[in-house]
């Protein structure tokens, strides 16, 4: 069977993160992607120009619509936005037994930020606690926590169980932003903690990553595969996707990953 997968984000008209890359990497992924939007941006893979949120009844009324006549697996959350539109999704999915892989996207990747410092409250009281896994980056765990970003990954580890305690049944910290021949991230759970690694990949085009990954993880789970299992699926993809990026020519800054990489092996087709 192929799962229901919703996402719930902003839209990227350049394609390389947000909406447009939680429909392509749940696609790539084997799923049937489903898609909320809670704003429109105005960027290319130069930066952030503009940001018009989508008016919180309507985000309201997307999720209600879907609920009323479609299944749905699994959900990944991404951009949110304000206080608003935190509020109401964590309100409409308070009922739903599915799945909930929340990506605290905070700031863009040029820096722009993508998150109210009032929503950051709301993000923390009412949507991470119901989240199956959170999967922030090292300055977005940091950012969380209002402290200082992980250096080690004893560091990371750290934050990880502090993160834990807001709520969320897992937290998935990714690693790329310290420094190594290897990328390594960090699942944490009450019974355990998870090292994941791959290879780093020299590249600027990694514009969508963190939205590309946690949609990949949410289609994983989707699938009926177990958490830790679903993790590795999901970092193989995104280090296929980031390997293969250099293929794409998009923009002039920080272009997309390759969405559906070549090569994948058998481990990146991800049928149970």
């Amino acid at each position: 069977m192929i799962p229901n997968v919703l996402t719930i984000a902003g839209s990227d008209p350049s394609g390389g993160a947000g909406i447009q890359a939680d429909i392509k990497a749940i696609s790539a992924n084997g799923g049937y992607a489903m898609a909320v939007i809670t704003g429109l941006t105005v960027q290319n893979t130069m930066g952030v120009q503009r940001v018009a949120m989508v008016d919180s009844g309507m985000v309201q009324a997307q999720i209600a619509s879907i609920c009323d006549d479609i299944r749905i697996d699994a959900i990944k959350i991404g951009m949110l936005g304000d206080e608003a539109t935190t509020r109401t999704v964590a309100t409409s999915l308070e009922t739903l037994e599915a799945p909930v892989v929340l990506d605290p996207v905070m700031v863009a990747k040029g820096g722009d930020r993508l998150l109210e410092p009032a929503a950051v409250k709301a993000l923390q009281s009412c949507m991470i606690p119901l989240a199956t896994v959170i999967t922030p980056n090292i300055p977005e765990a940091a950012d969380l926590l209002g402290t200082s970003e992980a250096q080690t990954l004893e560091e990371m580890l750290v934050q990880g169980s502090r993160l834990l305690a807001l709520g969320c049944r897992s937290v998935y910290i990714k690693g790329g932003h310290l420094s190594g021949a290897k990328s390594t991230d960090l699942l944490v759970t009450e019974a355990e903690t998870e090292t994941l690694r791959a290879n780093r990949i020299m590249t600027r085009n990694t514009h969508g990553t963190g939205c590309t990954f946690a949609a990949a993880l949410a289609t994983q789970i989707a699938h009926g595969h177990a958490l830790t299992q679903a993790a590795r699926h999901a970092k193989s993809y995104i280090t296929a996707a980031i390997r293969d990026a250099d293929t794409l020519s998009v923009g002039n800054g920080h272009g997309p990953v390759h969405h559906f990489p070549h090569r994948m092996d058998d481990s990146r087709h991800h049928r149970t």
